[in-house]
């Protein structure tokens, strides 16, 4: 199993990883009639059925290695029947992974060695403002009742 397309996440009751084969991409692209890209930017952009966000989290389990019952149950119980926006960004994690790879990794470390560390500023002194007691008429103005 590739880990540059793999996606684990919390589905339901537990963690689990979401992978779409090249076979299950051939599949997805069987069930929604359309080819991976023209998917995958649908998708992105909200314009998709139902069935075709439960079918790539389904897929996807099977991918990541569960057995094809237990993804169906999983999706029927955790996603078919829930709001749509439970399981939308699921589906967008599955296939943002699928096609761009794992997200990058930042580091602490400089990446150019050149680069110049700027100075620590001093914080700025924050002066407390105490305003004035209210009185009637004050409070009237700055509520816009009176003139």
């Amino acid at each position: 199993m590739s880990d540059a397309t793999t996606h684990r996440a919390f589905f339901g009751d537990a963690e689990y990883a979401f992978r779409l084969t090249p076979p299950l991409i051939i599949e997805l692209e069987r069930l929604t009639g359309m080819g991976i890209g023209g998917f995958c930017q649908r998708l992105f952009a909200m314009d998709f059925r139902h069935a075709d966000m439960l079918a790539t989290i389904r897929l996807a389990l099977i991918g990541g290695g569960m057995a094809h019952g237990d993804a169906d149950r999983l999706v029927r119980t955790y996603a078919a029947d829930h709001p749509i926006m439970h399981a939308y960004p699921l589906a967008v994690d599955i296939l943002d992974r699928l096609w761009g790879g794992p997200p990058a990794v930042e580091t602490d470390e400089p990446k150019d060695e050149t680069q110049e560390v700027a100075e620590p500023q001093p914080e700025a002194q924050v002066e407390v403002f105490d305003p004035p007691a209210d009185d009637d008429h004050a409070r009237s103005l700055r509520n816009g009742y009176g003139a």
